[in-house]
Formats: C-alpha cells, structure tokens, sequence
C-alpha cells in the first residue's frame, strides 16, 4: 500500500495492476482481511499532509469500494469518514459505491487493469466498446459493480429491443468466444478469463502474451426467436447471425428456397441496385451455400438470381432481411449452433459428424447430406462432460443409456450451450408449475 502511494520508495517499474493485486488478492480470498484494507487505506489518509501520497489513497479506496463493502460494524466508520471528506472529489463516489456494493456482494478478483488504469487518469466513469454483429459498435459504460445480466438489459434497452431475453455477452481472447454467466461481476469475468489464459499461455523470453479483448453481444439461446416479433432483433442479430450459417452449407434446402434467399441477400447488400448484377458470378460466395455453388454454373446462378430479385422489386432492405428468416425459420435447424465434430462410438453414423445445438435439442447432422439422423432432447440428455478435445454426451439413464463421444477443440462451448439450454427450460418448467400452484 504504502508503495503503490509513493511512500515507500521502489526502484522497479510495475505493470498497472501489480500493486493493486497484492493489496486486494488476500482480501477477497479472506473474509478477516476485508475490513482491514479498508482500516489501512482510511489510516493513510488521515492527516496525510503529501498531495501525491493523499491522491493514491484516494485511488485505492475507490478501487476498494468497488470490489466489496465494509462489515456491518465497520460500516458507519467509512461512511462518518467519507462524510467528513465530502470536499474531496472522489468521497461522494465512493459512497455509491459503497451502497452498490452493499447491494450486489463481494467480487471474486482484483481490479481489472481498466479500472485500476480509469482511476489513474482521474476518471471514474469507464466505457467499454460493445460489438454487434451487423458489424457495428457503441460504447457502454460499466462500473465495478456491473453484472453482465443488467449490461445486457443496458444494451437491449439502448437498441430498443423488445426484451433481452436469449440474449448474451461474448468475450473473443485469443482463439476462444467465451459466453458471460449473467450472474458474474463483468470485470470479474474477463480478470478471470485473461488470468487463465495467461497461465496457459507461458511468457516467451520473459514477455508475457498481449491480451487484447473484445466484447459481443449477440443472440444465444433462440427458444422464442420468431421472425417478425422484434424487428430490431432481427435487423441487427437474427440476420446477420444466422446468415454465416447458412453460407457454410449446414442447412438442408431446396433449390428453389436457395434461389430466393440469394436474391435475399443481395437485395440486403444493394437493395434495387442491379449495376452489380454482372459481378454476381464473382460472388457467388457471398449468396449461396459454399457446397452449391459447384452445382450450377456462373452464369447459371446469376439468371435464376436475378430472376427472383425481379420478383421481389421494391422490397427495402430490412424486408429482404425479414423475408430471409421466414424462409430459414421453417427448417428444424433454424437458430442452431453448429459443431464439426469425430465421433468414435456410432457405427451406424459417418464418422464426421455435423452436431446441431438449438431449441429442440442436440441433433446430429450427415454433413454430405445434411439429414437430420436424430435428435435428442434436452429432457434425454441426462450427462455431459467437455475438456480441450473432447464433448461427451450421456442419452437416457446413466446406467442404460447411451454415450457419444466426440473429438472437437469447441468442447467448451457445447458444454456450455447445453447448460444455458437445459437451465432455461427447467426456469420455465418451475415458472408453469408455480403458476399452476397459484391458480388453484
């Protein structure tokens, strides 16, 4: 403490958050040790008479004031003391968070290098660009005591969605997309994600791996995803989302539904210009399903193209975009998160296999044909397991039932879709059931 204010020299330059770890990190690991940062921060400041020393106090307990509250004993201390200081810039803050604090717990981890880099710059609001997947960004701002169940309803009320309900935070670090449970602390989520990766990851000739993060928002579960309920939702998310999907070639389609949703999609990107009709064949990427495009030629695909976007004339944009999941919303593999994976316990299944994760279940996929060779139902699934290269799956009774073993590296986000799935269901199940219970 007495370092990180400059009364105690140090030689060596620190990274950001050194300090702030070694003060905090014993706190949140003991109960005891809480109040006693607290009592040390309050006993520097008093009759601290060095301006710089007094400053970095104050740092410390707005950081401090923003993982966890003093006990109830300790209580009427902090707050007589920031009363006392009410002059201070910082003291009236430190009070709300104290407040929130009271109201939300303890978190679980040291600050986050942006809070503790925020307070240095003698900011205490801090703003976090969110990524959307019509590749557009806004920033939010996020405190300490920001959970990702209230950013979300921040952002959906911000974009004027209709309920936040599905939807999720995604943190891309390195090569993984992690998904951020509701009830987690956002800082504490990404303190904790960045810490796991950097143990992973040993530091090359003493450098330690950059860690750069970027935060998503976007759809996760689609159980009551309808086209047309939320049109907000389907402009920015639902298209833009379900539209890589479809380009990869794992729906099962017509020709003909194939036809109509390239018209679709270029109508999307240029609306009724028809100057780029003549580059269609050089895009064919961008309109049909990678695995179709081999069966027509160029030429070919651009006058069936062109032909159904002359069909449709006059549609804007964000009719194209409605039209495209109202076609796409009728196949059972609608909303799905789809997992390439090798499954070595199915003889009566390809090897390769393709696994759906949606609202009806886990289904697995022939990815030559895109049939759909069964679904189980989250009601059937009675176990699973995930590791760096695995996805295990228990069907039925754990001591009659059925196991599928699968090879993949997204393991982690299988398991984890799973999760989110089956406890959304039983949340429903327990709701219907104390609405029965209510009604009688």
């Amino acid at each position: 403490m007495m370092k990180y204010m400059g009364d105690y020299p140090s030689k060596r330059t620190r990274s950001v958050n050194e300090l702030t770890d070694l003060i905090f990190e014993g706190a949140l690991k003991a109960e005891p040790l809480k109040d006693e940062i607290y009592c040390q921060i309050i006993k520097q400041l008093t009759d601290n008479h060095v301006k710089y020393s007094e400053e970095k106090g104050w740092e410390l307990l707005w950081l401090c004031t923003g993982l966890y509250p003093p006990s109830n004993v300790l209580l009427p201390h902090i707050q007589r003391f920031l009363q006392s200081k009410r002059h201070h810039p910082l003291s009236g803050d430190c009070m709300q968070r104290v407040h929130k604090a009271l109201r939300n717990g303890s978190r679980k981890y040291p600050p986050h290098l942006v809070e503790v880099e925020a307070i240095q710059h003698k900011t205490t609001q801090i703003f976090h660009k969110v990524y959307f997947p019509d590749d557009t960004d806004e920033a939010f701002e996020v405190e300490s005591s920001t959970k990702a169940k209230e950013f979300c309803q921040n952002i959906s009320t911000r974009l004027l969605l209709k309920s936040p309900e599905g939807f999720s935070l995604f943190v891309k670090i390195s090569d993984k997309v992690i998904s951020v449970p509701e009830g987690d602390f956002f800082f504490d989520f990404v303190r904790h994600l960045t810490d796991w990766i950097k143990k992973s990851r040993p530091a090359k000739d003493g450098i330690l791996p950059s860690l750069t993060y970027q935060v998503f928002f976007m759809k996760k579960l689609w159980t009551n995803t309808v086209p047309g309920k939320d049109s907000f939702a389907d402009s920015i998310f639902h298209y833009y989302q379900e539209l890589p999907k479809y380009l990869r070639g794992y729906h099962k389609c017509s020709r003909e539904e194939v036809f109509q949703l390239a018209a679709l999609i270029y109508r999307v990107k240029f609306e009724d210009d028809k100057s780029h009709f003549p580059t269609i064949p050089k895009m064919l990427r961008e309109l049909v399903p990678q695995d179709l495009i081999r069966q027509m030629s160029p030429d070919d695909w651009k006058r069936s193209v062109v032909a159904y976007f002359n069909k449709h004339a006059g549609k804007s944009r964000e009719e194209a975009k409605l039209f495209f999941l109202k076609i796409i919303y009728k196949w059972q593999t609608f909303g799905s998160a789809f997992f390439e994976v090798k499954q070595t316990t199915e003889p009566n299944f390809p090897e390769i296999l393709l696994i759906a994760i949606n609202k009806n279940g886990v289904s697995l996929i022939d990815p030559k044909t895109k049939d759909v060779l069964t679904t189980y139902p989250f009601t059937k699934i009675s176990n699973w397991s995930s590791g760096n290269t695995y996805f295990h799956i228990t069907i039925g009774n754990l001591v009659r039932g059925s196991k599928l073993l699968c090879e993949t590296s997204l393991g982690y986000k299988m398991d984890d879709l799973l999760t989110s799935y089956i406890s959304q269901m039983l949340t429903t199940m327990n709701k219907q059931r104390s609405g029965r219970g209510i009604s009688k």
